[in-house]
């Protein structure tokens, strides 16, 4: 691992596998992430701009994906011992701001919900496709 002084801020970074596979600067908080998981019933992320709400779901997608591997050498291993994989969707609600009518937005998400329809073979009024 590179000398704490030589390694980058992840300024701009949203994704938890880029700044753990790109080796930048990570205050580990993993921990929680494990605590939320496992105790919160609701989840409400109020924190200012750029202020890692993204970074947070990024880190959350991963650990419900199953993806052990990112995780190497974090506080969370001390706690999580089966890494489930689960279905995952994580829905960026900004791609749909600004339509123009009821009809629009309803078009939109179902542009973004697209590719998990595909994944995981369910259609549009949430049945299973076996």
């Amino acid at each position: 691992m590179q000398p704490f002084s030589k390694r980058r801020y992840p300024v701009g970074i949203q994704t938890f596998s880029e700044v753990v596979r790109e080796k930048y600067i990570y205050v580990d908080k993993t921990d929680l992430v494990w605590q939320l998981a496992h105790y919160a019933k609701y989840i409400f992320l109020s924190r200012p701009r750029r202020f890692g709400k993204s970074l947070l779901t990024s880190t959350l997608e991963s650990y419900f994906k199953g993806e052990k591997e990112l995780f190497t050498g974090l506080k969370i291993n001390d706690y999580e011992q089966e890494w489930e994989s689960y279905p995952t969707f994580r829905i960026d609600m900004s791609l749909a701001k600004a339509q123009e009518s009821p009809q629009a937005l309803r078009e939109k998400i179902k542009f973004i919900l697209k590719p998990y329809i595909e994944e995981y073979g369910i259609d549009e009024i949430g049945r299973a496709h076996v």
